[in-house]
């Protein structure tokens, strides 16, 4: 039965479900509905798809993530970068407008959503910690810059094309002469009062009286009033007919639930975006959920989230939508709101489903105009200058990377800048763990803790050797410490003993024990005793079912403070006569190598 909820976490949360849950949740669900319909029309049509898609991507997929996620608050639906995504993997093989479109799109959902959920049941939710924060905060950044990018051709009523920044710019610069004023002035207009709203009004509500809750949903239904004052002026002034682009008339009704297109060759080619999409929706969706629930002291399952994820793509795909994760910004909305249980999503499902029963009608004449606006005024919350700045002081590497994914994103396409900074991540993993800190050590006088000899006034002898290696042992950097063991050796030829400290040391694969077998078996042949010291139990486990400590040509002792007592005891004995110096270097810390 516990493995059953496992996998139905609505099981869990279901059962103290009652009248107070349920009102706190459809409190939230009124206020994300009002949020989530003009962002779901807006972001089908940066994803290239009919403004209807937006909205069935908005309503099983609410209902499956009720069903199997794990976070409280996190709500599901369609989002900037994936939206971005999409357009750019299936623009690779058809022309947006036609039903292959289409297709292409629930196609990839699908896809996406067999990989989520394949990578759930195995568990493989630590992959997402291969993704290092810079490059992911690099391409939102850079996402969030080309997707208002992509949107001023709605702004200024212009054609456009191209997915990366240079062959936007250069479209948009060949199309200035076309400009539509009418369109600029509602754009213009429109992004203005919604930068405004998301900025000011809030304050201004409660400056005037307001209390904070109504405040807050007045904030919440501004893109709403833009598109009801648009639409209303656009109708009755007869725009569409002066060149203003409009949505034109949207299907009502739900969709009729059937499966995908199977078609070989294209889930063939969508299975590498598919991927990418899964992986980047995955990191940012599961992100925000531990955010969330650290505040209310819950607990996010990422093998679960996994599943959460998958089974609300697969429901997107099953009815008719495209892939989707867990948003930001309708995220905290909902959170701030007080949902309390992911039914709250299953009841914004609801409220969509009725705005598209009833409510397509009144859209026909919405100006693209205004849902380009609120997507640029969305995603520009996602650029986020300041973490550049910030990463480039505090690590050159992380920023290189960064700044690496920022370019390949913006010049180069979004796929190209997702895989630029998946590789870049590995590697630098790569590279720190190949090269872990080591620091020489010597015992503070008077003490018996040991420090870096570089950074404290210590005690050292000249025979003995004490090198603290700082992360686990592994292939990756058994050969740079046999390489510093020998360089140190071969600099000081007075030393007797080499004690290798491993307060860190969690782990010693199969590779690293060839090496120590290797460095015990080469000082030996040069005079000199290898120990061990401060090995943490399941690490000599491990060693005690290998004829390693067989050949050790020393000790291996509990504590270094012992074996400096019994391999060199006058520097232990000069230490221990010292008294420490107030404001000795011994006596502050100057940075995290220790």
């Amino acid at each position: 039965m516990s493995t059953f909820k496992r996998y139905f976490p609505i099981l869990t949360w279901g059962r103290t479900y009652n009248r107070e849950t349920a009102t706190s949740d459809f409190i939230a669900a009124v206020i994300v509905t009002i949020m989530l319909i003009p962002q779901s029309l807006a972001y089908a049509l940066l994803a290239g798809l009919p403004p209807e898609v937006g909205l069935y991507a908005s309503i099983l997929p609410l209902v499956a993530y009720a069903v199997f996620g794990t976070s409280r608050a996190l709500a599901v639906g369609p989002v900037a970068v994936v939206s971005l995504m999409t357009a750019s993997a299936v623009g690779e093989f058809t022309q947006q407008g036609t039903p292959e479109y289409l297709g292409a799109a629930i196609v990839l959902a699908f896809l996406s959503g067999l990989m989520l959920v394949t990578m759930g049941l195995f568990r493989l939710g630590f992959l997402a910690n291969l993704l290092s924060h810079p490059v992911i905060s690099g391409f939102i950044t850079a996402s969030g810059l080309l997707i208002a990018a992509s949107q001023l051709k709605h702004i200024l009523g212009v054609p456009s094309d191209g997915h990366t920044l240079y062959a936007i710019v250069l479209s948009l610069g060949s199309h200035v002469g076309d400009i539509n004023w009418i369109t600029l002035l509602i754009g213009a207009t429109a992004t203005g009062f919604l930068y405004w709203v998301r900025k000011g009004l809030k304050a201004r509500l409660t400056g005037l009286g307001l209390g904070p809750f109504l405040a807050d949903i007045l904030t919440k239904a501004g893109p709403v009033a833009a598109v009801a004052v648009t639409t209303l002026a656009a109708a009755l002034f007869d725009l569409g007919s002066h060149g203003v682009r409009l949505v034109g008339d949207i299907p009502s009704g739900l969709p009729i639930p059937q499966l995908p297109p199977f078609e070989s060759d294209l889930w063939l080619q969508l299975a590498a975006p598919a991927l990418l999409i899964s992986v980047i929706g995955f990191v940012e969706s599961v992100s925000v959920a531990q955010t969330l629930a650290a505040k209310k002291r819950q607990r996010i399952d990422p093998d679960q989230e996994l599943i959460g994820l998958g089974a609300s793509n697969i429901a997107s795909a099953v009815s008719g939508g495209y892939p989707v994760t867990g948003g930001f910004a309708r995220s905290v909305v909902n959170f701030d709101a007080g949902a309390a249980t992911p039914a709250a999503g299953a009841f914004t499902a609801v409220g969509i489903a009725i705005a598209t029963l009833f409510l397509t009608p009144l859209l026909t004449h919405l100006p693209q105009a205004t849902l380009a606006a609120t997507i640029i005024v969305a995603v520009l919350s996602l650029v986020d200058f300041g973490a550049i700045k910030r990463t480039y002081a505090y690590s050159k590497s992380d920023f290189t990377a960064m700044a690496a994914t920022i370019l390949i994103t913006l010049f180069f396409g979004v796929e190209q800048g997702v895989v630029t900074g998946v590789l870049l991540s590995i590697a630098l993993y790569l590279y720190r763990s190949s090269r872990p800190h080591m620091a020489i050590v010597g015992v503070v006088p008077g003490t018996e803790h040991f420090r870096n000899i570089d950074r404290h006034n210590v005690v050292t002898g000249d025979r003995v050797l004490t090198l603290r290696v700082d992360e686990s042992l592994f292939f990756a950097n058994s050969r740079y410490l046999e390489d510093r063991i020998y360089a140190l050796v071969a600099d000081k030829p007075e030393i007797e003993h080499v004690v290798l400290m491993c307060p860190a040391v969690n782990e010693i694969d199969a590779s690293a024990l060839e090496s120590l077998e290797e460095i015990n078996h080469r000082l030996s042949d040069s005079g000199v005793t290898f120990h061990l010291s401060e090995v943490k139990g399941p690490v000599m486990d491990r060693l005690q079912k290998t004829d390693f400590l067989t050949h050790l040509t020393g000790r291996i002792f509990l504590s270094q403070y012992e074996a400096l007592c019994t391999l060199d005891p006058l520097t232990a004995h000069i230490s221990e006569s010292r008294t420490p110096k107030k404001n000795a270097q011994s006596d502050i810390w100057t940075g995290p190598e220790i």
